[in-house]
């Protein structure tokens, strides 16, 4: 016990060190603060995305769908969140861009002030803070989880502990300090998942070993649908169009759009994001599909802590506890951005962004322990599991999509489109939750963002007086010969990868297994390498 709280320990004095260090460099004002002087280099910056957008979904969530669904939740979510690079990259540009020319620090902001709309500013305010919040509760959840197995600490005792330390050295750094502990985060969360990994298939001869003793037993969890017909076609879809179009709109993402210090910072973090999904997110997948072998009973929220479980078991000393940072390091880097950029969004939107900067900093601070206070209430009877909890949020999150591509790309699109849109597409979002909507086979994200664009663009057509034609042309595309040919090679390459990620004619496929893994999760470590290829061809700067 003392070698595992003396490894906690460290942890987190190491993190608050560095939080306390970054105030050094810091500025008294809100640019500094909130997007560390928009001077993000391409390393830091995808050090901070990656590690901001890995949470604790990415370990203990996706442990857990690995023990109840099997390997087919590997290409949803590494070639899924891989492709939407090439969104990050399209949208990511445009607002670095604006952020740099009209001095935008927020979502909300660059949104209501594009439209010329106060209110369009306040309501995706309310939609981001309403939808982030469940997120926000499920780090917590699994530092509960985490602290709970590691040294008995009560779950909600852990959780609350964790979420304290954030806070703290959120006040302490800023952006600043926020980006220098995801790049320390980020660097052990890939080195420890890996060392997890290769530890706890020791015991069964090592990975493909422990695999291919999984594989006799349930061979379900080797089968494209997965356990269950989990992720039937019309679900693979919904998950593939999910990531694709909410990863962009997460406050905490968006954000970090502003603080690039150029294209090029953007361009090499977006080409590494495929390579890194590709690798990372297949080691906690396959610890929850080996952990059957130890723990073969668990089901629904049990499932997600299958890591700690196993830590418990096979590693209980130091290096379990060190490792189990890995976990740790997940939820605090995205959990510190998210509090932040919701700080952020509250002082420059909610309040009508006070002149006084000083003043402006400590009612950021006031509303960070607001948000801490209401991720932990929730957390303190978690609802579900994470998946199911992260999946209705980020549905949330996606109405804002056709919002904020309309608004970048379109001279003619409107702030009441954009309105309604939003008020039509939450409404339906909470329609899905009380199941009072059919889905039509597919999850509640499909029909909600037809709705949702359907009502955009109808809105913002009728309100134009030009002809339909003349509006199609307003659209931002260049006219210059060279550029259109690219735009659309480009959609067609992006368009056949796209269709490649949902290999139908696999389906029901599970063997032969390679290196003890079933063959189509290596085509999908290829789909994610062919993905960097075209975003280098069609997507970078050409100097």
């Amino acid at each position: 016990m003392i070698e595992k709280t003396a490894a906690i320990t460290s942890y987190f004095v190491i993190i608050l060190l560095i939080g306390l260090y970054s105030r050094k460099y810091s500025k008294n004002t809100p640019e500094d603060f909130f997007l560390g002087g928009r001077n993000l280099g391409p390393i830091l910056l995808f050090f901070t995305m990656a590690a901001t957008n890995f949470s604790a979904f990415t370990v203990f969530g996706f442990s857990g769908a690995g023990y109840r669904s099997g390997y087919a939740f590997y290409p949803i979510m590494a070639f899924g969140t891989g492709f939407m690079a090439i969104t990050f990259s399209f949208i990511g540009k445009r607002v670095y861009e604006l952020g740099k020319e009209k001095g935008y620090i927020t979502p909300s902001e660059l949104i209501g002030k594009h439209y010329q709309s106060r209110v369009l500013q306040l309501l995706v305010f309310a939609v981001m803070v309403i939808f982030t919040l469940p997120y926000i509760a499920i780090q917590p959840i699994s530092a509960g989880y985490t602290l709970e197995s590691l040294l008995g600490i009560p779950y909600f005792l852990g959780g609350a502990l964790v979420m304290a330390v954030i806070v703290f050295y959120v006040f302490l750094g800023g952006f600043r300090g926020v980006v220098w502990t995801d790049a320390v985060q980020g660097g052990m969360m890939i080195i420890l998942m890996s060392v997890a990994l290769f530890l706890l298939a020791a015991p069964h001869g090592g990975v493909a070993q422990a695999n291919l003793a999984v594989f006799e037993k349930y061979p379900e969890l080797y089968s494209r649908p997965g356990m269950g017909n989990a992720f039937p076609v019309s679900i693979w879809f919904s998950y593939m169009l999910l990531w694709l179009l909410c990863d962009p709109v997460f406050p905490q993402l968006f954000q970090r759009f502003f603080s690039a210090k150029n294209h090029r910072s953007l361009d090499l973090t977006m080409l590494a994001y495929p390579a890194i999904c590709g690798f990372l997110f297949l080691l906690p997948i396959t610890i929850g599909v080996i952990g059957r072998l130890s723990f073969p009973g668990l089901s629904g929220k049990e499932a997600d802590k299958i890591l700690p479980l196993l830590l418990s078991q096979q590693a209980d000393n130091w290096l379990g506890a060190l490792i189990l940072t890995a976990g740790l390091a997940a939820l605090m880097s995205t959990l510190d951005s998210q509090l932040l950029t919701l700080s952020s969004m509250f002082t420059r939107d909610a309040i009508a962004n006070p002149k006084n900067g000083k003043k402006q900093e400590w009612l950021g601070k006031l509303f960070i322990l607001v948000l801490a206070g209401a991720g932990l209430v929730i957390a303190y009877r978690p609802p579900s599991t994470i998946l199911i909890i992260a999946t209705e949020a980020f549905t949330g999150l996606a109405v804002l999509f056709p919002t904020v591509l309309g608004g970048l790309y379109w001279r003619k699109a409107s702030s009441l489109g954009a309105i309604l849109s939003i008020l039509v597409g939450e409404a339906l979002v909470v329609g899905y939750m009380l199941k009072l909507l059919p889905t039509f086979g597919f999850l509640p994200v499909v029909p909600v963002l037809f709705v949702t664009g359907l009502v955009f663009f109808v809105v913002s057509f009728s309100q134009s007086s030009r002809p339909f034609k003349e509006q199609i042309s307003s659209w931002k595309i260049s006219k210059d010969e060279k550029t259109r040919k690219n735009t659309l090679i480009s959609s067609i390459v992006f368009s056949a990868l796209f269709f490649l990620g949902i290999d139908f004619w696999a389906w029901g496929s599970a063997s032969p297994l390679i290196g003890g893994f079933p063959w189509w999760v290596w085509y999908f470590v290829g789909l994610n390498l062919l993905v960097m290829v075209a975003m280098a061809c069609f997507l970078t700067e050409k100097k």
